[in-house]
């Protein structure tokens, strides 16, 4: 199973980003012929592409998280290993904390975080998170995710690595527990309580908490 880890500042917290084919052709281009320690510029792309497509490329590789930019003009490819390994990073309890809008982690999410992720329901392969947010806001939230290029489905859905299922309600009632909005306590204990499954995370929220 994957864990969670923390960064040093959650807020500035950032992942590395899935890029189309044209994009992922000229980080081909950059690394087979520059490795990872020599460096680039745009110059390498003028006898291919036009002025703005070459800024373009450029602009969106660096957003993308898979060239950093040197000096003033030059560029250099980050290791491909490492950038797929980000790729299935867990982003959302980091990406969540810059949210403005009401929201609260409920279900199995819930479970989770009250019992200090005794119980994990997730892995690099398969890791959803389940939220309540208000009816209102369910656009904000879709274009919230789509930002980070996480998956995102109302009330059910799937996808590899990370995903959102948004549960939309009129009202939200949650507690904060390590800077999270999470369903409170007692509705979360009693969803455990009455599931086999999640004897060991219930044992340990009613020790710690009686």
């Amino acid at each position: 199973m994957g864990q969670i880890t923390k960064t040093q500042d959650n807020s500035e917290f950032s992942g590395v980003f899935e890029i189309p084919t044209y994009l992922l052709r000229a980080y081909a281009l950059f690394y087979v012929k520059y490795g990872l320690k020599q460096e680039f510029s745009q110059k390498e792309l003028d006898w291919i592409v036009g002025e703005s497509m070459k800024k373009k490329i450029f602009a969106l590789l660096l957003k993308a998280g898979w060239i950093a930019k040197r000096q003033r003009n030059t560029y250099v490819c980050l290791n491909p290993e490492m950038l797929l390994k980000k790729m299935v990073d867990f982003k959302v309890p980091f990406l969540i904390k810059n949210a403005v809008k009401p929201y609260c982690f409920t279900g199995l999410s819930a479970i989770e975080i009250w019992s200090d992720y005794s119980y994990i329901q997730r892995s690099w392969e398969k890791s959803p998170y389940f939220m309540k947010v208000l009816k209102k806001d369910l656009n904000y939230w879709k274009s919230f995710f789509n930002k980070s290029r996480i998956p995102n489905y109302i009330n059910s859905g799937k996808s590899i690595g990370e995903f959102i299922i948004l549960t939309p309600v009129e009202k939200l009632d949650f507690e904060e527990k390590d800077s999270l909005r999470v369903e409170k306590l007692d509705a979360t204990m009693s969803m455990a309580r009455n599931n086999k499954i999640y004897l060991y995370p219930y044992k340990y929220m009613k020790e710690k908490y009686g």
